[in-house]
């Protein structure tokens, strides 16, 4: 006796290669369904209109020259991260370590301006920070990379663990040359000699920043995509078999790529205490080591498309802040609305990879 059978109502399948024409749309698409809705959330539950909130968000990062280069430094320090962790990325190595490889650069550059200060000239000491950073960030990366080469420990459960021991460090440290005694906090390095600041370019504070990072989202595509690591970074992220049959170093290739986001990561801690915050704290990189992997993974790891990722979430988060200020509401509310357009933004990535095929009503057969 034969069984009826009966196909699913829905069929998902992967599409073979998208056009980059039709993810744009879809991803455009994306974002306007967003903001509808949270054009409607915001009527029903504040009463304000959508249009002067909308405006809100666009003051919040274009209103006045100070906050365009506020967002471009945001924006340079997000991309930064972004792309440490990126090459680990694109090898399958899950590096969530990020915020405590770039911590380890701020230590050893305010350690630099610190200790340093009355022995070097300017120049030098920064110089001599810029290369602790890289030494630290560095050494940072390849602890964990180390027990998973020889090893095979978790990767994301190691990365992860050393953001605390790094937390700690600073911590640590923060007492050590707290400024004034018992504060626990260090305050402003060398605010009255400004010895290990990074120089202003063009009158601006930030300009050095945005063009240090340009630089190294460019070289950080040319090393991915034409240079033999790159090829072997990608070989070893999509099999580690194939990549020890054709005779690549599996070993070698993750210690040398962690060494090497570690190292970007300590850049990016360099540029945040000499160039940007001038100080030492615990949340001086901000949470960018965690938001990184989203911006990563949302540009399919391309470091050009990591520019426009990275100014997204930066022009979103400075939005929100500025929608409290300006209508006096919950800075819950800026978030809800923040986390719907991410939320459109992420799930448009399905319909870019997959499609949704329905079950056809069968034919009537005369």
């Amino acid at each position: 006796m034969l069984s009826d059978k009966r196909e699913p109502l829905i069929h998902i399948t992967k599409r073979s290669a998208p056009s980059w024409q039709r993810s744009m749309i879809t991803r455009l698409a994306a974002i306007v369904l967003a903001l509808i809705v949270c054009a409607i959330i915001s009527v029903i539950m504040t009463g304000e209109n959508p249009i002067n909130i909308y405006a809100s968000i666009w003051k919040g990062s274009f209103g006045s020259k100070r906050k365009i280069w506020v967002m471009l430094q945001n924006t340079a320090m997000l991309l930064c991260v972004s792309l440490a962790v990126t090459p680990a990325f694109r090898m399958r190595f899950w590096n969530v370590g990020g915020e405590g490889q770039a911590l380890a650069g701020c230590l050893a550059s305010a350690a630099c301006m610190i200790l340093l200060r009355d022995i070097m000239p300017n120049g030098l000491l920064i110089f001599v920070s810029l290369i602790a950073s890289i030494a630290a960030g560095s050494i940072w990366g390849m602890i964990p990379a180390f027990f998973k080469a020889k090893w095979n420990t978790n990767e994301t459960l190691f990365t992860l663990m050393m953001n605390y021991v790094a937390t700690q460090l600073v911590a640590f440290f923060c007492v050590v040359w707290e400024s004034p005694k018992g504060s626990g906090q260090i305050g402003v390095i060398n605010l009255s000699s400004e010895i290990g600041w990074l120089p202003t370019v063009g009158g601006q504070k930030y300009m050095l920043n945005v063009i240090i990072v340009g630089v190294l989202c460019i070289l950080m595509t040319i090393y991915l995509r034409y240079s033999k690591h790159g090829f072997e970074i990608s070989v070893v992220g999509e099999s580690e078999r194939t990549a020890h049959y054709v005779g690549i170093k599996v070993e070698k290739v993750i210690l040398r790529t962690m060494a090497l986001s570690g190292a970007v990561c300590g850049i990016a801690g360099f540029l945040l205490t000499a160039g940007t915050n001038h100080t030492l704290t615990t949340t001086l990189v901000g949470g960018r080591g965690f938001t990184a992997v989203m911006v990563s993974w949302l540009a399919k790891f391309n470091p050009i498309v990591m520019i426009l990722t990275s100014f997204l979430l930066v022009f979103l988060e400075r939005g929100a802040g500025e929608i409290s200020t300006a209508f006096r509401l919950n800075e819950s509310f800026a978030d809800i609305l923040t986390g719907i357009i991410l939320f459109f933004i992420i799930g448009s990535e399905f319909f870019v990879s997959y499609s949704i095929h329905f079950r056809k009503a069968p034919r009537e057969v005369k």
